[in-house]
């Protein structure tokens, strides 16, 4: 049974991320008319999914986002995110529209703390000015804004400033997601990808800006092995089971999805004391840098 629904409404974005998952979906597929993502609503209640995250691309963009929205609403759905770029969330009014229909959580990404930073890697001047913006708006209408970041080469080092930036925001929760090398991200691999031994300080204290201001934070698609001392702060310990209304398929479980086909284990990890639990890296990482940074973790020593 699955405790949330993604819900892919079309693939139109008004950013163009280097480290975009999502390839050329955008030039490709159409927007999903509104019949069918009603249909898949009801499909996920059906199955007992209580949360809703509306997806894309750039959910916003779908000229009937209002109306899903308040669909879920009506079907019973608890939990209703939109998870976004943030750019539209710069128009209140269209903020105010989204929580009337129902939406009480608010997924806006930033990935960088300066505009620089931000509006290179998501490839949209003004995109970081509007996203800031648009975050403000949600807390000055009291709502729950949770920031996803990307972590690439460009932008580890700025991670604390980041944190430090996303605090004074009011995020309530942020975490900082490491490059899945798929889609464009994939074609930019080689020059985008950072390495996870050099990030791990920079995450750590980046960390610890949201530990001490008191906000809820995690990473995710970084081993255990490399979180000596912020191990509880892994998010695939938390991630809810999931079904996926993708572009042309349905992923039943993408927990299962996600180990099975999208990590990979290396020859050492039997040996880790977290070996139960880590799920490992996304399998492009080791096909690229290899296995040399995953040490097995004794616990005990």
């Amino acid at each position: 049974m699955s405790e949330r629904i993604d819900l892919k409404v079309g693939f139109r974005c008004n950013n163009y991320c280097h480290f975009c998952v999502q390839g050329d979906k955008r030039e490709r597929l159409p927007t999903k008319p509104e019949e069918e993502l009603i249909k898949s609503l009801e499909e996920g209640r059906a199955g007992g999914a209580v949360g809703v995250v509306i997806t894309g691309g750039e959910p916003t963009l779908h000229k009937e986002i209002v109306r899903i929205a308040k669909a879920a609403r009506d079907l019973g759905y608890t939990l209703i995110q939109v998870q976004s770029n943030g750019r539209t969330f710069c128009y209140e009014d269209f903020c105010k529209r989204l929580i009337d229909a129902g939406v009480n959580e608010f997924g806006p990404s930033l990935h960088g703390s300066t505009a620089k930073i931000h509006d290179y890697l998501t490839g949209a001047p003004g995109a970081f000015m509007q996203t800031i913006s648009g975050m403000r708006n949600l807390k000055k209408l009291k709502q729950r804004v949770i920031v996803n970041s990307v972590i690439t080469k460009a932008n580890y080092r700025d991670l604390p400033d980041l944190a430090r930036l996303l605090v004074a925001l009011g995020a309530d929760q942020f975490q900082f997601a490491f490059m899945h090398m798929s889609g464009r991200a994939g074609e930019n691999k080689n020059w985008l990808t950072a390495r996870k031994s050099l990030i791990e300080p920079y995450v750590k204290r980046a960390l610890d800006v949201g530990i001490k201001a008191g906000r809820t934070v995690m990473t995710e698609a970084i081993p255990y092995c490399l979180m000596g001392g912020y191990e509880k702060y892994v998010a695939e310990q938390i991630i809810p089971r999931t079904r996926i209304y993708d572009a042309d398929c349905v992923i039943p479980d993408y927990t299962r999805t996600r180990i099975d086909e999208g990590k990979s284990r290396g020859p050492l990890c039997a040996q880790c004391d977290w070996h139960a639990q880590c799920e490992g890296p996304w399998r492009e990482y080791p096909e690229l840098f290899g296995w040399d940074e995953f040490v097995p973790v004794r616990k005990a020593s």
